[in-house]
């Protein structure tokens, strides 16, 4: 039981370092020059997360829902039955996308970045690759069935793939959304500037979005438990006193960026023409920093009570059809620029939290934990 606990924080402690290794990455390779600047940060938090890091971390949200429903509901076999598809199902899907890194350069060329920008890029998947492998195919030390006992049950895996499928779809469309600014940042006049800024933008969020992102955790293994345990009424307070400390936070992280907006892109760039944009894109980055510290929390209420599916709808919806849209038509019609991607992609964060916070709000709780329990149950008796 202990041991089954252990995974998940390493889990969370793994995926959290990863955020803030890339943004701490950003700030040292930011002192070599704009061009080198952007075409590794091209690569490392934009494309490696587009291809790789965002399909592998959508599919292991699954087990927010599975492992944490599981545990509340003392089934600590079915517990020990999901990690393993999990990884089983991991391995697999790791290894086409090591040929896209492997062509990263090429692939990028055929989408019409920079060349310069797209060669430098070239250099850099092989190595993220190694540490995206280092991280997610370290073993965890947990007492499980086997691989054999895994191969003889495909049920458990078809019920893994049920919730990992949308899950992934629902992490990957929310996240290509914001690196797709930067892709789209390598269209506009003077693209070197644009995507460097961008990119420090994006970098910036990235590592303040390990806060809610942690909260957002928290509150998906307290949802899922105490679903699968039988206890809406404990869910449902969860749920309020996560919002709580998320507002409150989002307000004060928020604050404390806008009142550093003049200083901050030193840490990744010493040139000024970079800072200066960063300094007056900063407005922007705040209400960035509100918006997806309130969607981050309200996606880990979805993944602790398995409406992952509505999720995917909610994204596709908030920035494909008004988000990205809102951004071109700003940043190319309007002439806005760097500033216009960001303002389009704002719109789609505030309207994702709005539907998100609705849906959560019309949840009926005694119907998610008699439907966990029903589920949980059913499994046991198949496996």
């Amino acid at each position: 039981m202990e041991k089954g606990l252990l995974i998940k924080e390493r889990e969370e402690e793994d995926g959290e370092e990863g955020y803030l290794r890339c943004g701490g990455g950003s700030g040292f390779v930011g002192e070599v020059g704009s061009s080198l600047f952007a075409a590794l940060l091209l690569p490392s938090p934009s494309i490696c997360a587009v291809s790789g890091f965002s399909l592998i971390f959508g599919m292991a949200c699954a087990l927010e829902t599975l492992s944490g429903q599981a545990y509340g509901a003392r089934q600590y076999r079915q517990l020990g039955l999901h990690i393993n598809t999990a990884i089983f199902s991991l391995m697999l899907v790791c290894l086409p996308l090591s040929l896209v890194w492997i062509y990263m350069g090429k692939i990028l060329i055929l989408m019409g970045q920079d060349p310069l920008i797209s060669h430098e890029a070239a250099l850099a998947p092989p190595y993220v690759s190694m540490y995206f492998s280092a991280g997610l195919c370290t073993p965890a030390p947990v007492h499980t069935p086997g691989f054999e006992f895994l191969l003889k049950h495909f049920k458990a895996l078809e019920n893994f793939l049920r919730f990992a499928i949308p899950s992934a779809v629902m992490i990957c469309l929310e996240w290509w959304s914001f690196e797709l600014l930067t892709l789209l940042a390598g269209f506009l006049p003077n693209p070197e500037l644009e995507t460097s800024v961008l990119s420090v933008s994006l970098a910036t969020i990235t590592s303040l979005y390990t806060i809610p992102e942690a909260l957002g955790a928290a509150v998906s293994t307290r949802v899922s438990n105490e679903l699968g345990a039988g206890n809406p009424q404990a869910a449902r307070l969860v749920v309020v006193a996560s919002m709580l400390l998320t507002v409150l936070g989002s307000v004060i992280i928020g604050s404390t960026v806008f009142a550093s907006r003049s200083v901050f892109g030193y840490i990744f760039s010493n040139e000024k023409e970079v800072v200066d944009y960063v300094t007056s894109i900063s407005p922007l980055i705040c209400l960035s920093v509100i918006a997806d510290s309130l969607h981050g929390v309200l996606s880990g209420i979805a993944r602790g009570c398995g409406w992952q599916d509505l999720a995917v709808y909610v994204n596709l919806g908030a920035y494909y059809l008004v988000g990205i849209p809102v951004a071109v038509t700003l940043s190319f019609w309007f002439d806005f620029r760097g500033k216009g991607l960001w303002i389009g992609i704002l719109v789609g964060s505030f309207l994702q939290t709005i539907l998100y916070s609705a849906i959560t709000s019309c949840i009926n709780w005694e119907e998610k934990a008699k439907k966990a329990k029903e589920r949980i149950f059913e499994e046991t008796a198949l496996s």
